[in-house]
C-alpha cells in the first residue's frame, strides 16, 4: 500500500516537472517522433538471486513479476557483469563496463577503465532516447559516479550520522540529470538505510528528511508511478523510465508486517529450500536437469540440523524475501499506473538484476565510507558480526551470507562479484504486448547481455546511436539488439563474451567458458552439457584453455581492462 505521507511528498515536492523546457545536448537534430515508438521501462533489481522470483523457481511471492513473465518472455541465459556499478555502467551505455569507465567501483584510479564514473566518451540510454524524442526520468540507485568523501574518516562519519550536511554526494556533472535524465529522485551512492537513506536527492538537491514510515523501495516505485502519470499526459512524446531498485541489497531491512509473511518459510533450512527451488525450476523449464545438475551446496559440512544460529539465519532469509516481496508490490503499482493511463499495451518493460545474490558479510564492514554508526535520531546501529541482533529493523546492518546466497543462486555456484554463473547469470523478463510476438509466457535459451539494451532500445525507438555527442567522440556500442528474439526469431548473437572484476574473469566462445577467481588457475567448462560448471576440463583440453586465454588477453588490452588488472 502506498504510504500516504510519502505520496503527498511526491505530489508536492517531486512533480515540479519541467520536461517541456529541458534541452538536449545532442549535436544532431531531434528526430521525428513516430506513433510506433513504445514507452520503455527498465527495472533493475539489486543483488537478486537467479532463483528468487516465483517465475524463476522461488517461493517468494512475486505475483506482479510473474504476471509480466506469463504475458511476456523469460530469458534463461542472460548475463550481467557481476557487480553493482559495473553492470549499471554497461546497461546504461551499451558497452563493456571498463570502456564506460567503471572497471571497479566508484573511486577514480586515474586510468581509462577505472575512472569510477561513466565517462564522457560514452552516451547513456537517456541521452540517446531523449535525442529520439523521449521524455526521460529515473528513480532509485544511480551508483555510477565518483563518491565524494570528507577529508577525514571522522568527518565522513559525522556526515553519514546526519551531524553535518554537504551539498554534493558526487561531482554534479555526473548526476543523472546531467547524463540525459530530465527528472531524478533517488540515492546517488550504493548502500542505503531503507528507512532513511543517505545520498538521497531530488534532481541535484539533497533530500534532508523523509516522512514518517518511509521505506525506500516504496519511494522508488511510487516515484516511478508519479512519473508515469505525469508523463502520460503528453500524448506527443513517449517516455523512458529507469527504475533502479535497491532491493534486496543489504542491509537487511523491511517492514515487519511483510517479514511476518515469511517467518516460518526458511526454518526448513538451506538444503530443503535449495532442493525445492531446483525441482520447481526443472518443472518450469528454467533449467534442464540433464545438463544442469544441482551444484554442491557451499560448505555443506554444516547441515541445517546442526546449525547453531538457525533462528537468526531463518530470520535473515525471511527479511531478504520480504524485501523482494516489497519490490514486487511496487512493480504492481507501476503496472497498474500503466493500465490506468492506457499505456500498458505499448510499453516495453524489461526486468533483471545487476548481479547474483551477495555472499558479503555486511556486518564486518562496520561503519564508515557509506555506512552510518547511528540513526538520525541517535540510536546506535549494531553491526551484527556475532549475529547478536535480529535482521529487519533500521538499527542493525546484516546480510544473508554465503550459504543463503548459494541457495538464492540455485542451481549455480558462487555469487556476486565472481565470473562463475552464480555471479553473472540473471533472470530477465521482457514484456511488451504490442511488440513481442514470441509466444506469451515462453522461455528463450538465446544468450543475451546487459549491454544489449542500448542496441535494442535504439532499434525499437527508431533512434540513432551517435558518433559524437556534446563535443566528444563516442565509443561504438558493443551490444546487439534483442528485437529478433522478441519476435521469436533466431538472432546472430555474441560470438564471444568476456568479463573482469577485481581479478575474477571469464572468456566465453559459444558454449566454451574459461573462468577463474582472483589469483586462481583457469577452469574450463562446456556449458552445453555442464551449465552449473561442475566438471573442469582444463587438464583435458589445454589447447582450448590457451585459445580462450589468448582471446581474453586481447580483449583486456583493447577494452581498458589493462593496464591495472594483471593476471
Amino acid at each position: 500500500m502506498i504510504n500516504k505521507h510519502f505520496y503527498l511528498y511526491v505530489l508536492s515536492g517531486l512533480l515540479c516537472l519541467c520536461f517541456t523546457n529541458c534541452k538536449t545536448k545532442a549535436q544532431t537534430s531531434q528526430q521525428t517522433v513516430t506513433a510506433k515508438q513504445p514507452n520503455i521501462i527498465v527495472i533493475l533489481a539489486d543483488d537478486l538471486g537467479f532463483s528468487d522470483l516465483g517465475c524463476y523457481g522461488g517461493e517468494i511471492e512475486t505475483p506482479n513479476l510473474n504476471y509480466l513473465a506469463k504475458n511476456g518472455l523469460r530469458f534463461t541465459q542472460f548475463y550481467n557483469t557481476s557487480r553493482c556499478c559495473p553492470s549499471r555502467a554497461s546497461l546504461l551505455t551499451g558497452l563493456y563496463n571498463h570502456e564506460a569507465g567503471i572497471g571497479e567501483m566508484t573511486t577514480d584510479r586515474h586510468l581509462p577503465g577505472y575512472r569510477g564514473h561513466i565517462t564522457k566518451n560514452t552516451v547513456t540510454l537517456a541521452e540517446v532516447l531523449k535525442s529520439a524524442g523521449y521524455h526521460t526520468a529515473m528513480s532509485g540507485k544511480w551508483h555510477v559516479s565518483n563518491t565524494v568523501e570528507q577529508p577525514t574518516p571522522e568527518k565522513q562519519l559525522n556526515w553519514l550520522d546526519h551531524h553535518e550536511e554537504h551539498p554534493l554526494f558526487s561531482p554534479i556533472e555526473q548526476y543523472p540529470v546531467n547524463r540525459g535524465f530530465e527528472k531524478y529522485y533517488g540515492n546517488i551512492w550504493g548502500v542505503v538505510d531503507y528507512f532513511d537513506p543517505f545520498s538521497l536527492v531530488d534532481g541535484t538537491k539533497p533530500v534532508t528528511e523523509v516522512p514518517k514510515n518511509y521505506y525506500h523501495t516504496d519511494a522508488i516505485n511510487d516515484t516511478a508511478v508519479a512519473y508515469i502519470k505525469e508523463l502520460s499526459k503528453d500524448k506527443e512524446k513517449p517516455f523512458f523510465l529507469y527504475v533502479a531498485e535497491t532491493a534486496p541489497h543489504w542491509p537487511l531491512m523491511a517492514p515487519e508486517k511483510t517479514i511476518e509473511k515469511y517467518k516460518d518459510t526458511y526454518k526448513s533450512g538451506w538444503e530443503s529450500i535449495r532442493e525445492q527451488r531446483y525441482k520447481k525450476m526443472v518443472k518450469l523449464g528454467i533449467i534442464d536437469s540433464s545438463v544442469a545438475e544441482l551444484s554442491s551446496r557451499w560448505k555443506d559440512s554444516l547441515t541445517w540440523a546442526n546449525n547453531p544460529t538457525k533462528e537468526w539465519d531463518a530470520r535473515a532469509m525471511a527479511v531478504h524475501a520480504a524485501m523482494v516481496d516489497e519490490m514486487d508490490q511496487g512493480i504492481g503499482r507501476i503496472i497498474n499506473a500503466l493500465k490506468e493511463t492506457n499505456q500498458l499495451e505499448n510499453t516495453l518493460i524489461v526486468f533483471l538484476s545487476d548481479n547474483g545474490a551477495s555472499a558479503e558479510n555486511a556486518a564486518a564492514y562496520g561503519p564508515g565510507f557509506d555506512r552510518p554508526s547511528e540513526t538520525r535520531d541517535g540510536r546506535k546501529i549494531i553491526y551484527a558480526t556475532e549475529k547478536q541482533a535480529m535482521p529487519g529493523p533500521e538499527t542493525t546492518y546484516s546480510s544473508i551470507g554465503q550459504r543463503w546466497a548459494n541457495v538464492a543462486n540455485t542451481p549455480y555456484r558462487y555469487w556476486k562479484a565472481e565470473s562463475y554463473e552464480g555471479g553473472i547469470h540473471t533472470p530477465m523478463i521482457a514484456f511488451w504486448p504490442k511488440g513481442i510476438t514470441a509466444k506469451k509466457g515462453s522461455l528463450t535459451p538465446q544468450v543475451g547481455h546487459v549491454m544489449d539494451f542500448m542496441a535494442t532500445f535504439v532499434d525499437v525507438a527508431h533512434a540513432a546511436y551517435p558518433k559524437t555527442y556534446d563535443g566528444n567522440n563516442i565509443i561504438p556500442t558493443q551490444g546487439l539488439s534483442l528485437l529478433p528474439i522478441f519476435k521469436g526469431e533466431k538472432r546472430d548473437g555474441h560470438k564471444y563474451l568476456f568479463n573482469e572484476h577485481y581479478g575474477a574473469k571469464y572468456a566465453r566462445y559459444g558454449d566454451w567458458k574459461l573462468v577463474k577467481k582472483n589469483n586462481e588457475k583457469w577452469h574450463l567448462y562446456n556449458l552445453a552439457n555442464d551449465k552449473t560448471e561442475m566438471h573442469n576440463l582444463a587438464a583435458e583440453k589445454p589447447e582450448m584453455v590457451a585459445q580462450l586465454d589468448s582471446l581474453w588477453q586481447d580483449w583486456a588490452k583493447t577494452h581498458n581492462v589493462l593496464p591495472k588488472r594483471k593476471n
